[in-house]
């Protein structure tokens, strides 16, 4: 006889889930969509094209959140159907089904938890991401674009839209840096766990000698602002630099200099922007990310505290905050929250949900604790 009790666990994971409910607010969100979807079909929503594309990108959020919660209510329905059938009929196939369905619907509704937590003042918005080589050589530069494809395979994961805006390849291996746009519910306050410096040690594929090198790339992480007509930038603190976008070994992509580079002087913050089609284009999204960072900066000098959602990080020893070992012992280890992964290949292919879903829950409890 059929032995499949499962009664406790999916019982466990629908109080954990009528407490994300309660947070989530299914009712408001299901007002909000109303309301995008009647705004949606204005006859002249494209009338402003900027407009318009906010108004379909929010509806698109919203919906997108509704259907994760509401998906997640319907399967934990049809696991029980699935466990009575399953005993009914005292079929082992179906059984080992269900206990398949319970291990997803753990991980999907640890997921849905964590999310929870996001409370921040930014931590619902989209995030943009700016890796940097530091230290280390062609090392470094190679392991800035390794971390570049980890992060575009996450969101592929996830099925959220990514959209590149900066590429500066280095003149060996690698890029120096990468800017890309991560348009997602909730993108910044998952990805800002990420901000840091990351060291890689392995034995190095670009020297002679076999020898171990220890190289790092730093991530900043900030989020993406509606408006940042709060602050207002003077023409005169702003340095402009247009060049001719550029591909790896320098070849050119583009047959007109429509890269542009923004200098904040007073602060010295840099933003280049290439991906787009036109200067007007490149300038408009690095005016954008630039009024960010100052926007940030403002709020964090008026709070008075170094919160940093974008601060300085030097990508060198002393302040690293994950390390990957790709030799001997193959290891990926925050050294935050002590999270470890044994097998870095598959870090490095995207999956980043164990680590990142560990430094949401260790910084909420730094924060409470604070």
């Amino acid at each position: 006889m059929l032995e499949l009790d499962l009664s406790a666990d999916i019982q466990a994971l629908r109080s954990t889930f009528a407490d994300i409910q309660a947070v989530v607010d299914v009712d408001a969100l299901t007002a909000e969509i109303a309301r995008l979807s009647e705004a949606a079909a204005a006859p002249d929503l494209w009338d402003d094209v900027e407009k318009a594309q906010k108004v379909t990108s929010a509806l698109s959020h919203r919906q997108a959140e509704l259907k994760r919660v509401t998906d997640v209510g319907q399967r934990l329905d049809d696991l029980e159907v699935l466990v009575e059938l399953a005993q009914e009929m005292d079929d082992e196939d179906s059984a080992e089904e269900a206990r398949h369905e319970l291990a997803e619907l753990e991980d999907v509704i640890g997921q849905l938890e964590v999310q929870t937590l996001l409370d921040g003042e930014y931590d619902a918005r989209s995030a943009v991401v700016t890796i940097r080589s530091g230290a280390g050589g062609d090392d470094a530069t190679d392991f800035a674009e390794m971390l570049l494809r980890m992060y575009l395979r996450w969101a592929e994961r996830h099925k959220y839209s990514v959209k590149v805006m900066d590429t500066s390849y280095a003149e060996g291996a690698g890029i120096k840096s990468a800017t890309f746009e991560v348009d997602a519910p909730y993108a910044y306050g998952t990805l800002s766990v990420e901000a840091g410096t990351h060291r890689l040690a392995r034995i190095s594929p670009f020297g002679s000698a076999d020898k171990r090198q220890t190289s790092f790339a730093a991530v900043e992480v900030i989020p993406v602002m509606e408006e940042a007509v709060e602050v207002d930038i003077p023409e005169n603190d702003i340095r402009v630099d247009v060049f001719r976008s550029s591909g790896p070994g320098g070849q050119s992509v583009n047959t007109t200099d429509s890269a542009v580079r923004l200098t904040h002087i007073p602060t010295g913050i840099v933003v280049s922007m290439q991906n787009e089609k036109s200067q007007i284009q490149n300038r408009a999204a690095a005016m954008r990310v630039l009024q960010t960072r100052l926007l940030l900066l403002k709020k964090e000098e008026e709070a008075a505290k170094k919160k940093e959602l974008a601060g300085v990080i030097t990508a060198s020893w002393g302040d690293q905050m994950r390390s990957y070992f790709l030799y001997g012992q193959q290891l990926v280890k925050d050294l935050r929250t002590g999270y470890e992964v044994g097998n870095p290949a598959t870090v490095f292919d995207g999956d980043l949900d164990g680590l990142i879903s560990a430094g949401i829950r260790w910084r909420k409890r730094k924060d409470d604790d604070d």
